[in-house]
């Protein structure tokens, strides 16, 4: 006889059920563009302002990672542009490397 394997069951007792029947709401996906190319495409040189801490904090979480490509929306030049000026505002003092929870 050849093994089976058997479905496994999740903590409600039931194999393939999400939950105490309930569905989660479907998050509508956005589109994400990059926010700093134009409608010709990526301005040359790319560069992202170190200094410019307000676009800087939207792209970091409160642990201090960088937020993942498709999470910001970013194209691949900026968004090694936006790590680059991440790491440069942390060196010069202009971002913490991790919030504080005050």
């Amino acid at each position: 006889m050849a093994f089976m394997k058997r479905p496994m069951k999740n903590k409600f007792g039931k194999p393939g059920q999400k939950g105490p029947n309930k569905r989660k709401a479907a998050k509508a996906k956005r589109n994400l563009k990059c926010r700093f190319c134009t409608k010709e495409g990526c301005p040359r040189p790319v560069y992202v302002d170190y200094k410019d801490l307000r676009t800087l904090k939207v792209m970091i979480t409160r642990d201090g990672h960088v937020l993942a490509r498709r999470r910001t929306g970013n194209c691949a030049k900026f968004q090694r542009a936006v790590r680059r000026a991440i790491l440069r505002a942390r060196y010069m003092g202009l971002l913490p490397y991790v919030m504080r929870d005050d």
